[in-house]
């Protein structure tokens, strides 16, 4: 054998090792680890839905009103302590929108913004020195003569039932 020969054999192996190691480093590198496949987005998921039925429950008529009533204070008052409450409320869990299906978050601004309406239509209904028990007095009657049940329910039902559908 001449030395050409033998050079080429060398050079030969030696690019069958260097392309045998590069495949094996990529593969290695593209194998996830345990860590990385065993994460799953499920439970952030189903911690977002119990946040916002948590929120649903707290920006509902009825418990913004136990929560908040105030005695002494005049319908302008409640009605900005009611509609700042709404709002703190749901920046607070804005967040969640990342977790949950566009659906779910729709039903909660749509909540929100009825609630806020529903304030707002009925603050303006009373006289200019209503009280803020007035206030309350009449958003309970509203939410007590609502005849298609309300949407606080609504929005509860449909999170209930796309978190139902996470655990399956």
């Amino acid at each position: 054998m001449d030395i050409n020969m033998i050079s080429l054999i060398v050079s030969t192996v030696a690019l069958l090792i260097a392309l045998g190691t590069f495949f094996f480093w990529n593969s290695e590198r593209k194998k996830p680890k345990a860590d990385e496949s065993s994460f799953s987005s499920r439970p952030l998921q189903l911690q977002a839905y119990e946040r916002l039925v948590l929120l649903a429950e707290r920006i509902a008529l009825p418990t913004l009103i136990s929560r908040l009533n105030t005695a002494g204070i005049s319908a302008k008052e409640m009605q900005s302590l009611l509609l700042e409450s709404i709002k703190q409320e749901y920046e607070y869990n804005a967040t969640q929108q990342i977790y949950v299906s566009p659906v779910a978050w729709e039903a909660i601004r749509n909540l929100k913004d009825q609630n806020m309406l529903i304030i707002n239509q009925v603050a303006a209904s009373l006289p200019a020195d209503g009280t803020g028990t007035d206030l309350n007095r009449r958003l309970m009657e509203y939410v007590m003569t609502q005849k298609k049940g309300s949407l606080h329910t609504i929005v509860l039902e449909a999170l209930n039932y796309e978190a139902k559908k996470l655990m399956r």
